[in-house]
């Protein structure tokens, strides 16, 4: 047997012929060891996550028993009572103890609706009066000294000559028959003026539709002089009252002079 060579002290490798044997990387054995450790740290870490997250399940799986099939993430449970207020979500009522309620939950003030005032007016007090009539007479532009007259049932214009006069060259002013945004006049004694054959003369309603029409005139500003008025009847668009002869009639619309100031007429208030 060959005789064993006793191992020089590493620390003089060249001693003897002796060397290092390189074949293997110096410090596997410490790498494997702490690579080993390495892999068990983590396996742990793991662990323990996989068990923080299977504890935080456990509420989540109760809620969702509990609850209507929606996930809540909230620490606390939900609440769906809706905000006071005049919103019309919610409303609140006055109780015994009085308009403000103590407790758990916030103060609330309740304030009652206030009331209308109750008439003062007795049962047996007069009624509201009504607002008076209006009355006119229908003075002529061009003739400032006559007025709408009637006289044997027609419409003429006349100056004022005494009292009978003056009642009949007063109207009462009332919304039109056919139209309330037009007029339809009324005598002293409740016959109205209507157009019959293009003349205008006083007679009473028949209640038919064309009596209504025909007593109905709208007012149109008059080009002729400021503040005056026109008449148009209302069923027969384009025709206006006008004098002519000092008679009242109904004919279509001349553009002149003549036409433009006998068709003109100021309402000024009742003579009667």
């Amino acid at each position: 047997m060959p005789a064993d060579k006793s191992r020089p002290p590493q620390d003089r490798p060249w001693e003897n012929g002796w060397t290092l044997d390189t074949s293997r990387t110096p410090g596997t054995r410490r790498l494997y060891l702490a690579g080993a450790l390495a892999v068990a740290t983590i396996i742990a870490c793991v662990a323990a996550i996989a068990a923080t997250d299977h504890e935080a399940d456990e509420p989540s799986k109760t809620a969702r028993a509990e609850g209507s099939g929606l996930i809540s993430f909230s620490s606390q449970p939900a609440t769906t009572v809706p905000p006071q207020g005049d919103s019309g979500l919610s409303s609140v009522s006055p109780t015994p103890q009085g308009p403000r309620q103590q407790g758990a939950d916030p103060t609330v003030t309740v304030t009652a609706t206030p009331k209308p005032p109750k008439s003062t007016a007795s049962k047996g007090g007069s009624a509201k009066p009504k607002p008076s009539a209006t009355y006119r007479s229908i003075r002529s532009v061009n003739y400032p000294d006559r007025y709408w007259h009637v006289d044997d049932g027609y419409v003429g214009l006349d100056p004022v000559r005494g009292s009978e006069s003056r009642e009949d060259s007063t109207f009462k002013q009332v919304k039109g028959l056919a139209n309330a945004s037009c007029h339809s006049f009324v005598t002293h004694d409740g016959t109205y003026l209507r157009h019959r054959n293009f003349v205008l003369r006083a007679e009473r309603d028949d209640g038919s539709p064309l009596f209504r029409q025909d007593a109905t005139f709208c007012p149109r500003d008059a080009p002729y002089s400021s503040g005056a008025t026109m008449l148009e009847s209302v069923n027969y668009p384009g025709y206006f009252l006008r004098h002519q002869n000092f008679v009242v009639r109904l004919e279509r619309f001349e553009y002149s002079s003549q036409f433009l100031s006998d068709a003109s007429f100021q309402l000024v208030g009742g003579l009667a």
